[in-house]
């Protein structure tokens, strides 16, 4: 995406590799939202997605030699149309997401939840299978659930506050976890203290935010991660291109 006055932006999608087929974490815009724009409504003109069916997650693991129907399972950090355009392009995927997230979405949506989300693209019908995170505990994180139902070392860890339900999605590499925090931070001077984060950017995350304080709530909790700089975790957010590189040369 290319939205004025910030850096290109990059919708950052996971693909796992489990005993039990391909996992994603999120799906970026879709092939159907490429095919017809006004599937993710009018802040297209804002954001100005590329819409490039060669960059939808479909295509990608197509060409890493996949076929749809090996992805099994889609986790969603939230149901904004950025992060579940491509669930469509996976249909037969059962697609993981927090209770919460469903409820303000889907089933009952305020006025302005329903200005947000884009029903047309779960249209379709996926097989949503919902999650209660208010358990088990993950880096300091109370209410995480690991999603055993796909692979051990899947965990949704639930952080509502830029959606009623987001969550973030820990992923066990192996030689370190991946941590996906969705929107829960747009920028990396969020949570590392350096980094200049663009005016457009401080402006745009609480407009968007469902709960403003709990937004601030979560900056502090992942920056408090951050400075431990624990060496077996990457953090990740959904849309900044240089943190994407990073995780890539780093993989």
């Amino acid at each position: 995406m290319r939205a004025y006055g910030v850096p290109p932006i990059v919708c950052h999608v996971l693909l796992v590799e489990t005993d039990n087929g391909l996992a994603l974490v999120d799906t970026g815009y879709g092939t159907h939202d490429c095919d017809d724009h006004t599937r993710v409504g009018p802040t297209r003109h804002l954001f100005k997605p590329a819409f490039d069916h060669g960059e939808t997650a479909l295509r990608q693991v197509e060409r890493l030699g996949f076929t749809r129907d090996d992805v099994r399972h889609i986790v969603i950090t939230h149901f904004d149309m950025d992060h579940i355009g491509g669930i469509s392009d996976f249909p037969d995927a059962q697609i993981h997401v927090t209770a919460a997230e469903v409820l303000g979405a889907v089933r009952e949506p305020s006025f302005r939840e329903k200005m947000r989300f884009r029903p047309a693209q779960w249209a379709h019908g996926p097989k949503l299978v919902e999650h209660n995170p208010d358990g088990e505990k993950w880096r300091g994180f109370a209410a995480a659930k690991e999603l055993d139902a796909i692979a051990p070392g899947i965990v949704l860890v639930s952080l509502p506050g830029h959606t009623r339900g987001h969550a973030c999605i820990a992923v066990d590499a192996g030689h370190r976890w991946v941590l996906h925090c969705g929107d829960a931070f747009y920028h990396p001077g969020t949570i590392d203290g350096q980094s200049k984060v663009p005016g457009p950017i401080k402006v745009i995350e609480p407009l968007l935010a469902f709960d403003r304080k709990k937004v601030a709530d979560n900056h502090a909790r992942l920056t408090e991660l951050y400075r431990r700089q624990e060496p077996d975790l990457l953090m990740v957010c959904a849309h900044d291109a240089e943190l994407f590189e990073h995780a890539k040369a780093t993989a």
